[in-house]
């Protein structure tokens, strides 16, 4: 049986724990994505989230297909962007299929997500034309804050979940090694590879500093040259 998307989207709404570091990071990596292929005529997004890299890529876009599963976040998302003109298709991953083949295609923090990634990795080459890109980006299981905190005991295993991974759905814990093996395994080679958001204290301690947002903003641009401490991985693939 498939999990219920809607049980977990109450951390994709507006005041979520987890606002401030997801307002960030998604504002952030997409435009670093878009660096890399400047405009693509087609653009196939898995995942709407909480809207802020669909609205993003919309703009580098002739055409922008999105897949979503909770039909909770895309009436959210409809309603706060009812000028959006791409293509939402409410289904799960592993049941979309397709005769169109894009240019780009995104799967930004969802691998962390699914019931079986390698399987989502493999299927989506089907969708990828030749010389197109695929990004992924997940959270870091070896970020310098979460080796910390195995540091400190405040989790056993570098790859245990927290209760923020719970709440955001999350069955897993990728390192830079182990979504590495991954993407080989399904049949892409890395082109490039870059952190996102080198965080050195909890956001509580980093609120208490000067220029708090002037911080955030230079803890991302340090991050992209050091993806093995970062909090999440971004890879551009190319099929091998």
């Amino acid at each position: 049986m498939k999990p219920d998307l809607n049980a977990v989207s109450s951390e994709y709404r507006p005041n979520g724990a987890t606002e401030i570091e997801n307002n960030l990071v998604l504002n952030w990596y997409p435009r670093r994505i878009i660096d890399r292929f400047k405009h693509a005529d087609s653009l196939l997004e898995l995942g709407l989230g909480h809207g802020y890299t669909s609205r993003i890529f919309a703009q580098a876009s002739n055409r922008h297909v999105i897949l979503d599963g909770a039909s909770v976040v895309i009436e959210q998302f409809r309603q706060n962007t009812p000028d959006f003109s791409g293509e939402i298709i409410e289904t799960y991953f592993e049941d979309y299929t397709s005769d169109e083949r894009f240019d780009v295609i995104v799967m930004g923090f969802i691998l962390e997500h699914v019931e079986d990634p390698d399987l989502i990795l493999s299927r989506y080459r089907r969708f990828l034309k030749p010389g197109g890109k695929m990004y992924v980006a997940v959270p870091n299981a070896k970020s310098l804050n979460r080796r910390l905190g195995l540091e400190l005991g405040l989790i056993d295993d570098i790859y245990s979940l927290n209760a923020n991974d719970i709440a955001l759905g999350h069955v897993r814990q990728y390192c830079r090694d182990t979504l590495t093996a991954a993407v080989r395994l399904a049949g892409y080679r890395i082109t490039h590879e870059e952190g996102i958001y080198l965080k050195p204290l909890p956001l509580a301690v980093l609120k208490t500093m000067d220029d708090f947002d002037a911080n955030l903003q230079a803890m991302l641009r340090v991050g992209v040259d050091f993806p093995d401490l970062c909090v999440a991985l971004l890879m551009e693939l190319e099929l091998q």
